[in-house]
Order: C-alpha cells, then sequence, then structure tokens
C-alpha cells in the first residue's frame, strides 16, 4: 500500500522505516530533504517529498509532527491530498515553551485528534501510537515480549479496522478500542503521567498494560 508519513523527526522515520521493511511502498515528507540523507542511506526504499507531494502519495496518512506545527503542516499538505482518506495521527499537543515538563496545548474538552478533523472534515482520522516512544510504536515485541496496549480512537469504524490490521502487521498483540475520536482526549493527556514515569523510570522503554 501507498503510504505517505508527514514529519521526519524520530517519530517519522521509525514508521516510515517500519513501513518499508513491510513492503509498502512509502514516502516521507519533510521541510528539509538534507537533513534526512543520512537516514535515507540506510533506508533507501523509503522516497522523500515535501508534504503535499507526501500527502499525495499515499493511500494512508501519517501525521508524525510535533503537535503544535500539525495543523500547520497539514495544511500545507492540502485538503485535496487528504480527501477521504486516513490519517493516523501520532502526534501529541505538548508546549515545551516554558521548559520541562511541558504542558498541554489542548486538554479535557478537546484533542488535537479532534482538531485536526474539524480543519480536515473529509479526511477519517485515527488517533494512535501516541502513548509510547517511537521505537516501542514499531516493534512492540521489544517490550514484554508483546504482552501491554495500545489504544486507537476514530469516528469511522471502517478506518479503526484497517488501522488496527495495520498495528497488527507492525506486532501489537492487545488493541483497545477505546470509541469515538473524543476519546482521544484521554490518551493526550496521558501524555502528562508518560513523561514522569519516564523520568522515574530512566527509560522510555516501557509501555501499560490493562488487567482486570
Amino acid at each position: 500500500m501507498k503510504m505517505g508519513v508527514l514529519g521526519s523527526g524520530m517519530v517519522g522515520q521509525a514508521i516510515s522505516a517500519r513501513l518499508a521493511e513491510l513492503d509498502h511502498d512509502v514516502m516521507i515528507g519533510t521541510r528539509n530533504a538534507a537533513k534526512l540523507k543520512e537516514w535515507q542511506s540506510i533506508n533507501r526504499k523509503v522516497k522523500i517529498g515535501s508534504f503535499a507531494e507526501t500527502a499525495a502519495h499515499g493511500g494512508m496518512v501519517f501525521n508524525a509532527t510535533l503537535g503544535t506545527a500539525s495543523l500547520d503542516v497539514l495544511k500545507m499538505a492540502g485538503e485535496p491530498n487528504l480527501n477521504s482518506k486516513i490519517v493516523v495521527d501520532i502526534s501529541n499537543p505538548l508546549d515545551f515553551s516554558k521548559g520541562f515538563p511541558p504542558s498541554l496545548t489542548v486538554s479535557d474538552t478537546d484533542s488535537l485528534a479532534e482538531q485536526i478533523q474539524r480543519a480536515h472534515p473529509s479526511a477519517k482520522v485515527v488517533k494512535t501510537l501516541n502513548t509510547i516512544i517511537a521505537r516501542i510504536m514499531v516493534y512492540p515485541r521489544e517490550v514484554a515480549d508483546g504482552d501491554h496496549h495500545i489504544f486507537i480512537s476514530a469516528n469511522d469504524a471502517g478506518a479503526k479496522a484497517q488501522v488496527a490490521e495495520l498495528l497488527k502487521s507492525f506486532g501489537w498483540l492487545h488493541i483497545i478500542d477505546l470509541g469515538d475520536l473524543s476519546t482521544a482526549r484521554g490518551t493526550e493527556m496521558y501524555l502528562s503521567i508518560w513523561l514522569r514515569l519516564w523520568g522515574a523510570l530512566g527509560t522510555g522503554n516501557f509501555n501499560i498494560k490493562i488487567v482486570k
């Protein structure tokens, strides 16, 4: 499948490389192609393009940009290039302007995922993967041999099911469907405790398991 990944930081690079490893046709979108020169020498199967080119390329589009830049990047990607497509939102609305720990730019009564959906009503926004580090997003078996949970939220049931199948191809064993896109408020706000856990554990190589 043709995949477009918006954002060329650690998350975008990890998602792009894993999708290519799984034989998808991948393009990564960036403002600065030069910074990916060394990375692309290892990941030769991944094409590099502008945000608009990448969104046009992908039958499914990943938003792996900084939360504070997501709406602007998706605007640059172009509404026609996102029309009717699944947009997998991995971003978090973290504001580091006052240092660490960051605050959230939106919380409680709204979420970044919902803002993206309102800005692009024809797209099918699916929120997932925003509660772990990039490496565990794409290789979940590296923590507890995969015995932990990831969450998924979306208004469109078909889009959600399609993304869930992709997550399984990454190696995810346990996917919890939280419901419609408003439930992304919870997973985005989880970052406040996640960051403290990272500090307490001294590593981001962890996740949570739901037991009942």
